[in-house]
């Protein structure tokens, strides 16, 4: 309400309603409403500010079809995230993949402005796509790229892990930073004398550098592309996950429903990032959808193993009930 007017006269809501139409409904500038009315400029922009108060101008902001932005709010208020994007699954399939990784190409295009070192999943089908369609930045906008799991596998897939990370690195004007190990190795001994070779140690030490991790996440069933790498768990392994009330993955690190770590008996075999070390990095994107995934994603979120989600519709009001 405007100070020192509380009710006005008709005349003066005429002349708020002549210029807020002028200005919203016919484009006319302020300088040009004030040669034809014979007022200030100043004047005008008080007129427009008090139309505004008075309720006489509403901004309305419309969404159009496919745009979320109702579900993407709610998703950031419920699990406290800094960000959240929510993705139409367009045709009669069930496959999210193309319209996650279209969503996550173009918010890293908008979000990444130079000098990140950013972590990947070696392992996520999702994020393989995305890069496949991210376009070359003309100037470096990252320092490193960095696998955040052991990237070596069988040779049938291994090329996916390497491509990403590589592909990225290209991409972004980045130096790529490979794990060159199993994610899964056959005994702790083993993981212990790994973690001391020279280039996976480098990359361990880089895991303390991330500003920024594109993370997948993974359900108890292994996807396709991490089973044919050989770095999938065994059915005997699934079966305590759920004995633990294991529901996800990030990185190969098992959480429950609530987002708490369970003690999986695999963990001192595991070559990946540590969850505290994970959830000490500032941005921390989860690129992931399909029903399928969604009590895995829930607790994803719940256990702040991301604080920015990319899922799709059907996810994002599974979770939100």
């Amino acid at each position: 309400m405007a100070a020192g007017s509380s009710d006005p006269g008709p005349d003066h809501v005429r002349l708020l309603v002549k210029v807020a139409r002028m200005y919203h409904e016919r484009g006319v500038r302020q300088p040009e409403i004030a040669a034809q009315l014979s007022m200030s400029q100043p004047r005008v922009s008080r007129l427009l500010k008090e139309a505004v108060e008075r309720g006489v101008v509403r901004t309305v902001v419309v969404s159009p079809d496919g745009i979320h932005a109702e579900l993407e709010e709610a998703l950031v208020e419920r699990f406290t995230l800094r960000d959240a994007v929510v993705v139409e699954v367009e045709g009669p399939g069930t496959d999210v993949i193309p319209a996650l990784a279209a969503a996550t190409a173009t918010y890293l295009d908008a979000t990444l402005k130079g000098g990140d070192t950013i972590g990947v999943s070696s392992w996520s089908a999702t994020l393989l796509e995305a890069v496949k369609i991210m376009r070359a930045r003309t100037s470096s906008v990252a320092h490193e790229v960095v696998q955040l799991i052991g990237g070596s596998g069988s040779p049938e897939v291994q090329l996916h892990a390497t491509r990403l990370t590589s592909r990225l690195a290209e991409l972004t004007g980045a130096q790529p930073v490979f794990a060159p190990s199993a994610a899964l190795v056959g005994s702790p001994q083993l993981r212990d004398l790994l973690s001391k070779e020279p280039a996976m140690a480098e990359t361990m030490q880089a895991w303390s550098r991330l500003t920024l991790a594109l993370l997948g996440v993974g359900s108890l069933d292994p996807s396709p592309l991490l089973r044919r790498s050989g770095n999938a768990i065994t059915p005997e392994d699934q079966r305590n996950l759920r004995e633990l009330g294991a529901v996800g993955d990030v990185c190969a690190r098992y959480f429950d429903a609530d987002g708490h770590a369970v003690d999986a008996r695999f963990n001192d075999r595991l070559i990946g990032i540590e969850p505290e070390r994970l959830r000490a990095v500032e941005r921390r994107i989860a690129v992931a959808g399909g029903m399928d995934k969604a009590a895995a994603i829930r607790g994803a979120m719940l256990g702040r193993w991301a604080n920015i989600l990319i899922t799709d519709v059907e996810v994002a009001r599974e979770i939100l009930k």
